[in-house]
């Protein structure tokens, strides 16, 4: 399916502020971008770069006063997310160099603190995919899904305590549990279709039989039509906005619809 994804941030600040933005989506598996388009009011000067995870991030400063940031794209995604319950453990010592730092615990994912948890869950499962599968559905039936509940400082560990979370929560949460099996994951942020209530998402991927695979403890069935922006450990890695001073963001629009 084609979709029509994009942001809109209006931001304000009394002084001149460094941001690291990371906005733009990059054609990959299961996406190819078609069609974009990058607005700053006022226009300001910037630089873009790709940080250590692949991802494109936008380097400016922000001045004095109001300030628009507009991207929007146009992007053929895929219906369906792949699913391969032979999917295979892969052991540590053939996983490829730049998948073992998705094995380490992380700011938001304390899976050395977990494991006990994650063998309760999956007690019984075969090794790897389907010990992921079996995590995903834990959660989704353990966990609340609910505004308001969790902050920027919420790690996997609250959230065990708290059982109520957003989609960052839960992303946080399975990562950790998949970690602490000693299978690779990573966060992940975009865009989902018909995510109600419209917002940016949070999904996590692990690395199973020679390849990442898409899991969504938010959602009771696996669903295709995402668009990713960004990879990282954790929240840490990619956010949305990252300022260097006082920057305060006066509204946010996201939208996702089918393109015609």
């Amino acid at each position: 399916m084609k979709l029509i994804a994009g942001c809109e941030l209006l931001l304000n600040t009394n002084l001149p502020t460094p941001v690291i933005l990371m906005l733009r989506p990059r054609s990959g598996s299961g996406q190819w971008i078609l069609q974009e388009e990058y607005k700053l009011e006022p226009m300001t000067p910037i630089v873009e770069y790709t940080d250590s995870y692949g991802n494109l991030c936008q380097r400016l400063v922000v001045p004095i006063g109001d300030f628009r940031v507009y991207t929007t794209s146009c992007v053929e995604t895929a219906d369906t997310i792949d699913v391969d319950p032979e999917a295979a453990f892969i052991p540590v010592e053939d996983l490829p160099e730049d998948v073992l730092q998705f094995l380490l615990p992380s700011r938001y994912c304390q899976s050395d603190q977990l494991g006990d948890l994650a063998n309760q869950i999956v007690d019984g499962e075969s090794p790897a995919y389907e010990q992921v599968r079996t995590i995903c559905d834990w959660i989704h039936a353990q966990v609340e899904y609910q505004y308001g509940t969790s902050d920027a400082s919420t790690s996997a560990i609250d959230t065990v305590a708290s059982k109520v979370g957003v989609c960052r929560d839960f992303a946080h949460l399975g990562i950790a549990l998949c970690r602490s099996l000693t299978i690779p994951a990573r966060m992940v942020v975009g865009y989902l279709y018909q995510l109600d209530p419209m917002d940016l998402h949070a999904w996590f991927e692990v690395f199973v039989g020679d390849r990442w695979y898409t899991f969504d403890a938010t959602q009771a069935e696996p669903r295709g039509n995402r668009i990713a922006i960004a990879y990282g450990r954790d929240a840490t890695d990619v956010a949305l906005m990252s300022n260097f001073g006082p920057i305060e963001l006066v509204n946010m629009r996201v939208w996702v619809d089918a393109a015609e």
